[in-house]
Protein backbone atom coordinates (compact mmCIF):
# COMPACT_ATOMS: atom_id res chain seq x y z
CA UNK A 1 0.00 0.00 0.00
CA UNK A 2 1.26 3.45 -0.90
CA UNK A 3 1.38 6.13 1.80
CA UNK A 4 0.66 9.80 1.28
CA UNK A 5 2.60 12.42 3.18
CA UNK A 6 1.40 16.03 3.42
CA UNK A 7 3.88 18.70 4.51
CA UNK A 8 2.12 21.80 5.81
CA UNK A 9 4.77 24.40 6.48
CA UNK A 10 6.20 27.84 5.89
CA UNK A 11 9.30 29.11 4.08
CA UNK A 12 11.53 26.54 5.79
CA UNK A 13 9.70 23.82 3.85
CA UNK A 14 8.83 25.89 0.75
CA UNK A 15 12.46 26.26 -0.46
CA UNK A 16 12.62 30.00 0.19
CA UNK A 17 15.81 31.39 -1.36
CA UNK A 18 16.85 27.97 -2.66
CA UNK A 19 17.05 26.40 -6.09
CA UNK A 20 13.91 24.35 -6.76
CA UNK A 21 14.38 20.72 -5.83
CA UNK A 22 17.08 21.35 -3.19
CA UNK A 23 14.95 21.84 -0.06
CA UNK A 24 14.50 19.23 2.62
CA UNK A 25 11.06 18.15 1.30
CA UNK A 26 12.51 17.45 -2.16
CA UNK A 27 15.36 15.56 -0.50
CA UNK A 28 12.75 13.60 1.47
CA UNK A 29 11.07 12.51 -1.75
CA UNK A 30 14.42 11.34 -3.12
CA UNK A 31 15.28 9.46 0.08
CA UNK A 32 11.91 7.71 0.17
CA UNK A 33 12.55 6.48 -3.39
CA UNK A 34 16.12 5.43 -2.58
CA UNK A 35 14.93 3.52 0.50
CA UNK A 36 12.11 1.97 -1.57
CA UNK A 37 9.44 3.36 0.75
CA UNK A 38 6.24 3.71 -1.22
CA UNK A 39 5.02 7.19 -0.37
CA UNK A 40 3.83 10.21 -2.29
CA UNK A 41 4.79 13.61 -0.89
CA UNK A 42 2.63 16.72 -1.25
CA UNK A 43 4.41 19.91 -0.23
CA UNK A 44 1.66 22.38 0.70
CA UNK A 45 4.09 24.82 2.31
CA UNK A 46 3.83 28.55 1.70
CA UNK A 47 6.49 31.10 2.56
CA UNK A 48 5.26 33.46 5.25
CA UNK A 49 2.45 31.17 6.37
CA UNK A 50 1.32 31.25 9.99
CA UNK A 51 -0.45 28.64 12.07
CA UNK A 52 -3.74 30.47 11.33
CA UNK A 53 -3.12 30.19 7.60
CA UNK A 54 -2.29 26.50 7.89
CA UNK A 55 -5.39 25.89 9.97
CA UNK A 56 -7.56 27.60 7.34
CA UNK A 57 -6.02 25.61 4.48
CA UNK A 58 -5.86 22.20 6.13
CA UNK A 59 -9.47 20.96 5.69
CA UNK A 60 -9.32 21.30 1.89
CA UNK A 61 -5.85 19.72 1.77
CA UNK A 62 -7.02 16.73 3.82
CA UNK A 63 -10.06 16.26 1.58
CA UNK A 64 -8.01 16.55 -1.61
CA UNK A 65 -4.97 14.44 -0.69
CA UNK A 66 -6.20 12.05 2.03
CA UNK A 67 -2.73 11.80 3.62
CA UNK A 68 -1.63 8.98 5.89
CA UNK A 69 0.87 11.33 7.57
CA UNK A 70 0.69 15.11 8.03
CA UNK A 71 3.91 16.93 8.89
CA UNK A 72 3.13 20.29 10.50
CA UNK A 73 6.00 22.79 10.31
CA UNK A 74 4.32 26.02 11.38
CA UNK A 75 4.52 28.52 14.21
CA UNK A 76 7.84 30.22 13.50
CA UNK A 77 6.21 33.12 11.64
CA UNK A 78 3.70 33.50 14.47
CA UNK A 79 6.63 34.15 16.82
CA UNK A 80 8.37 36.50 14.37
CA UNK A 81 5.15 38.52 14.25
CA UNK A 82 4.77 38.49 18.03
CA UNK A 83 1.42 36.71 17.89
CA UNK A 84 0.01 35.36 21.18
CA UNK A 85 1.34 31.91 22.09
CA UNK A 86 -2.15 30.77 23.10
CA UNK A 87 -3.39 31.41 19.58
CA UNK A 88 -0.49 29.50 18.02
CA UNK A 89 -0.96 26.58 20.42
CA UNK A 90 -4.72 26.49 19.72
CA UNK A 91 -4.06 26.45 15.97
CA UNK A 92 -1.49 23.65 16.29
CA UNK A 93 -3.91 21.65 18.46
CA UNK A 94 -6.76 22.17 16.00
CA UNK A 95 -4.65 21.17 12.99
CA UNK A 96 -3.32 18.08 14.75
CA UNK A 97 -6.76 16.95 15.84
CA UNK A 98 -8.30 17.62 12.44
CA UNK A 99 -5.61 15.58 10.70
CA UNK A 100 -6.01 12.76 13.22
CA UNK A 101 -9.79 12.78 12.80
CA UNK A 102 -9.25 12.34 9.06
CA UNK A 103 -7.28 9.16 9.83
CA UNK A 104 -3.79 10.60 9.39
CA UNK A 105 -0.89 10.38 11.79
CA UNK A 106 0.73 13.71 12.70
CA UNK A 107 4.35 14.76 13.08
CA UNK A 108 4.98 18.19 14.62
CA UNK A 109 8.24 19.92 13.81
CA UNK A 110 9.13 22.03 16.82
CA UNK A 111 10.85 25.37 16.52
CA UNK A 112 12.69 27.73 18.82
CA UNK A 113 12.94 31.49 18.71
CA UNK A 114 16.05 33.61 19.25
CA UNK A 115 16.75 34.65 22.86
CA UNK A 116 16.05 38.33 22.09
CA UNK A 117 12.33 37.54 22.57
CA UNK A 118 12.98 37.21 26.29
CA UNK A 119 13.58 34.11 28.34
CA UNK A 120 9.94 33.52 29.32
CA UNK A 121 8.55 33.76 25.77
CA UNK A 122 11.43 31.70 24.37
CA UNK A 123 10.90 28.88 26.87
CA UNK A 124 7.11 28.89 26.57
CA UNK A 125 7.37 28.84 22.76
CA UNK A 126 9.70 25.84 22.77
CA UNK A 127 7.49 23.95 25.27
CA UNK A 128 4.35 24.62 23.24
CA UNK A 129 5.18 21.95 20.64
CA UNK A 130 5.87 19.31 23.30
CA UNK A 131 2.59 20.15 25.04
CA UNK A 132 0.58 19.85 21.82
CA UNK A 133 2.29 16.55 20.97
CA UNK A 134 1.64 15.17 24.44
CA UNK A 135 -2.00 16.29 24.47
CA UNK A 136 -2.73 14.76 21.07
CA UNK A 137 -0.25 11.87 21.18
CA UNK A 138 1.30 13.18 17.97
CA UNK A 139 4.91 12.50 17.06
CA UNK A 140 7.37 15.32 17.65
CA UNK A 141 10.74 16.49 16.43
CA UNK A 142 11.58 18.84 19.33
CA UNK A 143 13.75 21.23 17.29
CA UNK A 144 13.59 21.08 13.51
CA UNK A 145 16.76 23.20 13.10
CA UNK A 146 18.89 21.23 15.59
CA UNK A 147 22.52 21.23 14.56
CA UNK A 148 21.90 24.30 12.40
CA UNK A 149 20.50 27.18 14.45
CA UNK A 150 22.17 25.96 17.64
CA UNK A 151 25.51 25.05 16.02
CA UNK A 152 28.61 27.01 17.09
CA UNK A 153 29.00 28.09 13.44
CA UNK A 154 25.27 28.71 12.96
CA UNK A 155 25.67 31.79 10.75
CA UNK A 156 27.40 29.70 8.09
CA UNK A 157 24.23 27.61 7.74
CA UNK A 158 21.91 30.55 7.03
CA UNK A 159 21.18 32.82 4.11
CA UNK A 160 22.02 36.52 4.50
CA UNK A 161 18.69 37.15 6.30
CA UNK A 162 19.82 34.85 9.16
CA UNK A 163 16.37 33.24 9.15
CA UNK A 164 16.35 30.82 6.22
CA UNK A 165 18.79 27.91 6.05
CA UNK A 166 21.07 27.61 3.03
CA UNK A 167 21.00 24.69 0.61
CA UNK A 168 23.89 23.09 2.54
CA UNK A 169 21.67 22.89 5.66
CA UNK A 170 18.82 21.01 3.93
CA UNK A 171 20.30 17.50 4.32
CA UNK A 172 20.74 18.19 8.04
CA UNK A 173 17.10 19.32 8.29
CA UNK A 174 16.03 16.09 6.59
CA UNK A 175 18.23 14.07 8.97
CA UNK A 176 16.41 15.71 11.89
CA UNK A 177 13.00 14.50 10.67
CA UNK A 178 13.84 11.26 8.85
CA UNK A 179 13.74 8.91 11.89
CA UNK A 180 10.33 10.23 12.95
CA UNK A 181 8.92 10.05 9.42
CA UNK A 182 10.04 6.46 8.88
CA UNK A 183 8.63 5.48 12.28
CA UNK A 184 5.26 7.05 11.48
CA UNK A 185 5.10 5.51 7.99
CA UNK A 186 5.88 1.99 9.23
Amino acid sequence: MRSSLLVLGDSLSAEYGLRRGTGWVALLEQKLQTEKIRADVVNASISGDTSSGGRARLPALLAQHRPTLVVIELGGNDALRGLPLDMTRDNLLAMTRLAQQSGAKVLLLGMQVPPNYGRDYTQRFARMYAEVAKTTRAALVPFFLKGIADAPDSLTWFQADRIHPKEAAQPRMLANVWPAITKELS
